[in-house]
This record gives structure tokens, sequence and C-alpha cells, in this order.
């Protein structure tokens, strides 16, 4: 395997004893969303999901720098957005990694590579990083997924220099999102009744509670952990809110087995519930999320 210390192509090997996926309760979950629809989705909404995702991009690269010339490590980099913000800032010099388990996504990314920047397929949970020799690991809504929290971290963890910092965004409470919940209690009527979630259960409000996320980084070895909110503006025109709620989350996966009169009519119900929410046809929607800071 290849050293990390280089810019060459990165090769990652997965540890001998481990699953390669990071799906909550079935293994292979997580895996097959993002490598078919899920993945096949962001990908239709790239430009979309970037500029929504901006803000938080942002303060997430402003927040990991560690300085030109360094390697970051870009945890569930997606289609590539937060790892070429980073690897801007790094210059020619550095090394800015994108991991995610989506091939579909890690294609769409390579195909926009920049100096500095690399990508690869790798369930970060898993795989064998190479031994310690990032600066610094961030990540953008890429850290709830995972099947087991703490195993998760400590792999990362082993893939950081000592001292070198782990930054990630992650989101808050439903309550605190309320954009998030609308389109599906919207759509509630027309579709079977889905079974009870179990919030610590691997997925989007996975880290709400902030001490839950404190325990989880200490019992993986972190230390200096630091949780404090963020709340990026994140508006977004009605028009790509409908199409964004029917397309990713819980309602599009309650509409893969609905016919053409029930998509019909959720969409209705969820454009009505939307439109409440919209001033002249935007609306001003803000992300609620914890920014977590912690050292290796």
């Amino acid at each position: 395997m290849k050293s990390f210390a280089g810019r060459g192509d990165i090769a990652l090997q997965p540890k001998k004893d481990a699953s390669m996926t990071d799906a909550p309760s079935a293994p292979t979950d997580q895996a097959a969303y993002w490598n078919k629809t899920g993945g096949q989705a962001w990908g239709d909404l790239q430009d979309m999901m970037d500029a929504l995702n901006r803000p938080i991009e942002e303060a997430l690269v402003d927040r990991a720098f560690p300085g030109v010339g360094k390697q970051v490590l870009d945890i569930g980099c997606g289609a590539g957005a937060t790892t070429l913000a980073m690897a801007r800032r790094l210059g020619a010099e550095g090394l800015s990694l994108g991991v995610d388990i989506s091939a579909p996504l890690i294609e769409i990314a390579s195909g926009q590579a920049a100096p500095g920047a690399r990508f690869v397929q790798a369930d970060a949970q898993t795989y064998d990083f190479g031994g310690a020799s990032f600066d610094a690991a961030m990540s953008r809504f890429g850290v709830m997924f995972f099947s087991d929290f703490d195993a998760a971290f400590a792999n990362i963890r082993s893939g950081l220099k000592p001292g070198a910092e782990l930054v990630f965004a992650c989101w808050r409470s439903p309550a605190d999102n309320p954009m998030a919940i609308i389109p599906g209690r919207a759509a509630a009527p027309y579709l079977p009744p889905s079974p009870p979630t179990d919030p610590l259960a691997p997925g989007r409000f996975a880290f709400a509670d902030p001490e839950r996320v404190r325990g989880i980084l200490g019992r993986s070895g972190w230390s200096d952990v630091d949780i404090t909110r963020l709340d990026a503006p994140t508006p977004i025109t009605l028009d790509d809110l409908v199409t964004l709620s029917l397309r990713m989350g819980p309602v599009a996966s309650a509409l893969r087995e609905a016919d053409e009169t029930t998509r019909g009519k959720v969409r209705d119900a969820v454009t009505t519930a939307l439109e409440a929410e919209a001033v002249d046809g935007v609306v001003p929607m803000v992300a609620g999320c914890w920014l977590v800071t912690a050292r290796a």
C-alpha cells in the first residue's frame, strides 16, 4: 500500500477483519443506498446540494484548515465540494483526500479533481489509512451514519498525527431543522405508516445530543472536545426544496413503491406545506448544526 505522505495515486486497503459497510441495522443498507438510489439522486442534484450547503462548507474548511502544504482527510466527501475547497486552501503541495462509500459520487468528484485533491471509494469506519499521516480530518454531515461510532472514530484517529484536529458539522435536532420534518408530516396521510425511529440509530439526527457526541469521541481516544452551535442561513427556492424533499430522505424512500396517483397527492401536499414557509418563492431556511472539534 502506498503511503499518504506523498501526492501520488492513493491506494487504500480494507482491514481484513472489518465490515465494508456503514449501515445502521442492516450491514448492506448504507452501501446499497449510496451506491444506487441515494448516490444517483445526490449526483442529479449536485449543483443544488453544493449551493445549499456552501455556508456549512465555508465554516468547516475555515475551521479545519491546518496550513498551506498540509494533508487533510475529508470523511464522507460526497461529490467532492468540501475536498476541493480544502485543496484550494492547501495549495498544490498539499493533499486533500476525499473518502466516501458511494462509487457514483466518487466518480463525479474525481472528474472535478484539482491539484492536491484525491478521491477514493472507501468506508472510513474500516479502511486502513496507512498510518498517522494527516494533519487534520473534517466532515460535512458524513459521520452520523456509521454502524459502530466508537470503532469509526477510533479508525479515523489512527490516520491522524498526534495532536491533529478533527472538525465536523452534524445536525442538531429535528426541532432545530423544521424544514426537514414538514415534508414528512405533509406526506404521511398518503403513505403507509412508518415504524418508529430510534433517535440513537445511525442517521441524520444521530448526533443531536452533544453529550452523546462527547461520549463517543472520548471513548474512541479523542481529547479537547468542543461543540458549538452553527446556525447557517441556507435559503432555497420553493421549487428546489420540493424537488429535494421528494428525491432524498424519508419521503423519497417511501415513494419508491408508490403508484403515480399517490406520488401526485404527496407532491401536492408537500408543495402546499412548504408554500406556507416561503417568502416570494424562497424558503428562508437555516441549518441548525453543531460544529464539533477534537484532538487526536
